[in-house]
């Protein structure tokens, strides 16, 4: 069968462009509460320079994010516009008031008060790049 073949299809990991690994680290671990899977040295694909591995995800999660620190003038300009100004990435929880409060005592900038929506209740917030992202509640169940 065609779709046989597709059901070990995953994205394993996002690549996301920071300004500094350890900020990025802080952002994603100490605010978010994800967890640092790998911090390791490395060599960049262009020229060799040396870099760092840095994966982050959230616990119990199967895709992570790659921190790639920026590398030149393109990069430089691409941090917190990786999506354009729009909410690009999404972190569903399952106890929204929770997340919501311990993120904005951890100094997480939401751009907006929390809402509901067909989805879930979501409200805006900005990353360590000033990246937008959804902070999504459980979803609403069938019929309500």
């Amino acid at each position: 069968m065609p779709g046989d073949c597709l059901a070990r299809v995953y994205i394993e990991h996002i690549a996301l462009i920071v300004d500094d690994y350890d900020a990025g680290i802080r952002f994603f671990v100490d605010a978010l509460g994800f967890e640092l899977v790998e911090d390791s040295p490395a060599l960049s694909s262009r020229g060799g320079q040396p870099k760092r591995w840095v994966l982050v995800r959230p616990p119990g999660a199967t895709t992570g994010l790659l921190l790639a620190k920026a590398d030149g003038e393109r990069e430089v300009r691409a941090v917190g516009e990786q999506f354009a100004g729009r909410v690009g990435l999404f972190l569903r929880v399952d106890d929204f008031q929770a997340s919501y409060d311990r993120m904005r005592e951890a100094g997480v900038e939401f751009v907006g008060e929390p809402r509901e929506e067909p989805y879930g209740v979501v409200a805006v917030f900005l990353d360590v790049g000033g990246n937008r992202w959804d902070l999504l509640g459980p979803r609403p169940a069938a019929g309500a």
